[in-house]
């Protein structure tokens, strides 16, 4: 009744002035409490194809995956839980887990068990296992990015950070790194070319040792990494097969041999401490390449994600500007 009079008596003076619209107005633009919730909700689609909608931004995140990981701590949200909290620290240094981070087992096989314990409101991961996503979705709403895709890996990546960010709420925090990245890029290119480096070639790779057998991985065209180097005025030396997802490829010492290019700068990681290019330093056909005779073989600084977001790529990218330019 108070409030009818109230408004009764601004409705008359209002008159006086010439008006009577405002308070009535006022009234009627006051949102209900339902319609302030159905506001507050977020509604997506992941790289399923499947919609998703959060009642708000998730604040309580668990991540499988490191490549998004990085993605949620660029964006400002440190998850609750993370597969391999250790692995991570070595590998991915461009965005820091904080020290309450829970370990939730290996990226192969997380234990439903300690995700369920944390009590997410989001589970975010790449995974197309439809077994383990069903069991995530009892929990909390699951998002799953992309990860990878050879045809055009930078703008998937553009895309999984959007996708993320949408669901926490921070697509402004993502516009900026994003835009940031590009200065980053476009930078480290006129730095190449005012060197006379541009056009030249590269080659990254990482490897592995199975008893006496050294196995090398190089990142073909199509590579986060590639994509990356070419942007800095780069070309890939790898034309050998490379799978449609990753753009990775597969050889041994014997098939770099094919690798002929003599200006050619060859890029590897080895953050884990176990380097099997230091190791075939007295191979015969290794320092028969012309990379390793003209020691032009770098190894990139620990801690550098060759599968992770803008920030990882950026590193990669000053790594590369670094060996082309210093």
């Amino acid at each position: 009744m108070r409030s009818l009079l109230a408004v009764v008596a601004a409705t008359l003076l209002l008159s006086a002035c010439g008006t009577t619209e405002a308070p009535v107005a006022q009234e009627a633009a006051a949102p209900s409490g339902s319609a302030s919730a159905s506001a507050a909700q977020i509604t997506l689609t992941d790289a399923r194809g499947k919609q998703i909608t959060l009642d708000k931004p998730a604040t309580r995140v668990v991540g499988l995956e490191w490549g998004e990981v990085e993605l949620l701590v660029t964006l400002g949200v440190q998850p609750v839980g993370v597969a391999d909290v250790k692995g991570y620290g070595t590998w991915v240094t461009a965005a820091p887990l904080d020290p309450s981070v829970k370990d939730i087992g290996n990226r192969q096989e997380p234990s439903v068990d300690s995700i369920a314990a944390l009590q997410p409101d989001l589970v975010v991961m790449e995974s197309d296992d439809s077994g383990l996503i069903t069991q995530l979705e009892k929990i909390a709403p699951v998002i799953v990015a992309k990860g990878s895709d050879a045809s055009a890996n930078i703008e998937r990546m553009r895309d999984d950070l959007t996708l993320i960010a949408t669901a926490v709420g921070k697509t402004d925090v993502a516009t900026k790194v994003l835009a940031d990245f590009d200065t980053a890029l476009a930078d480290g290119k006129a730095k190449i070319a005012a060197s006379g480096s541009a056009g030249q070639k590269f080659m990254m790779a990482d490897g592995w040792k199975d008893g006496s057998k050294i196995s090398i991985r190089p990142f073909g065209k199509g590579s986060l990494v590639s994509d990356v180097a070419e942007q800095l005025g780069l070309a890939n030396a790898w034309t050998g097969e490379v799978d449609k997802v990753w753009g990775l490829g597969s050889t041994d010492v014997e098939g770099m041999t094919a690798v002929k290019d003599e200006n050619l700068r060859f890029f590897y990681s080895a953050s884990d401490g176990i380097d099997v290019f230091a190791d075939l330093a007295a191979n015969p056909l290794w320092k028969s390449l012309s990379f390793v005779k003209q020691d032009r073989v770098t190894k990139l600084p620990d801690g550098i994600w060759t599968f992770g977001g803008p920030l990882s790529s950026r590193q990669f990218a000053d790594a590369l500007v670094k060996a082309y330019t210093g």
